[in-house]
């Protein structure tokens, strides 16, 4: 029974060291979580933009709602607490987030939206970019490495993310005063392709095992938690799984704000998403994909 993610240097992974590799391998097969040291993130870079995020969300709420941006489906801007819900579930997560995306120019799908300014912030806006900047080179990394693990050449969704429809996640969890929800965020898989957490500095994520298990995983300063999605899931035909994951507030615990900030790859909406190994597959527009999905967790 896997009782913890592994922990993985990048650079062993991607020089092809075989025990590196049979642990990635181990842990894909597993319950598709891992977590990788030696990626060359900026840790004051993230310092910045952890310190940012805090500003952010201790602004009260009606400066906070004028960034709410229901025009772009909840794809970028502020989301209020209440609104996202875990797919089967009736009480919503304990949670506030700000979503932000790449900066776009004529050469991305026209799909996707551009990003939210905030004025009250100094540095929110530039600091994210380069964060988004940094974290979808690692992402682009990671996805090579993946493929390689299952038999494809390094670069084959290189073209799908590229210019991807990727996501900045910047969530603020409120203290749980009462324990008969201790759930932060409830049960769920994520909807993209990999997901990168990078720097919580609270506990209570965990991991569901194939064994029925939920794997505590340690915050980590210096490690990047790594995830396998939906969309990864539907394009390996579930050679890849979808690991499903919770955040939750321990008994016993003091609460504390907890602060997280996961970047969701994705690729650009015209991609049709369909088997790597099935030529014959006809698959789904990635852009509907994501769609269905957002209503169904009642982002809009």
């Amino acid at each position: 029974m896997n009782s913890s993610i592994p922990e993985l240097s990048f650079k062993d992974i991607e020089r092809g060291d075989a025990v590196a590799i049979k642990l990635l391998e181990s842990a894909l097969a597993g319950h598709g979580f891992f977590s990788i040291t030696d990626h060359g993130l900026s840790k004051d870079l993230l310092n910045k933009c952890y310190k940012s995020s805090k500003d952010f969300f201790n602004l009260d709420g009606p400066t906070k709602l004028k960034y709410n941006s229901r025009d772009s489906k909840g794809a970028r801007g502020f989301t209020p607490p209440g609104i996202e819900t875990a797919v089967g579930e009736k009480v919503a997560d304990q949670k506030e987030f700000w979503h932000h995306g790449p900066v776009i120019d004529s050469s991305y799908d026209g799909g996707i939206p551009g990003n939210v300014k905030i004025s009250e912030v100094p540095g929110f806006n530039e600091d994210f970019d380069a964060l988004y900047g940094e974290l979808h080179a690692v992402g682009i990394r990671v996805m090579s490495v993946i493929s390689l693990s299952i038999g494809l050449d390094k670069d084959y969704f290189f073209p799908w993310i590229e210019k991807g429809n990727s996501l900045l996640r910047s969530i603020y969890y409120p203290p749980v005063d009462d324990l008969s929800n201790p759930h932060r965020a409830r049960a769920h898989e994520d909807i993209n392709l990999i997901t990168l957490l990078v720097g919580a500095e609270e506990g209570g994520l965990e991991v569901l095992n194939k064994d029925g298990v939920w794997i505590k995983v340690k915050p980590s300063s210096h490690s990047i938690v790594c995830n396998i999605g939906d969309m990864m899931q539907l394009v390996t035909d579930k050679k890849l799984k979808s690991t499903t994951h919770r955040v939750v507030q321990y008994e016993g615990e003091i609460s504390k704000p907890r602060y997280s900030i996961p970047f969701f790859l994705h690729p650009a909406p015209s991609v049709v998403l369909k088997s790597v190994f099935n030529e014959n597959d006809e698959g789904i527009l990635a852009d509907d994909f994501l769609n269905e999905r957002l209503k169904a967790i009642k982002l809009y």
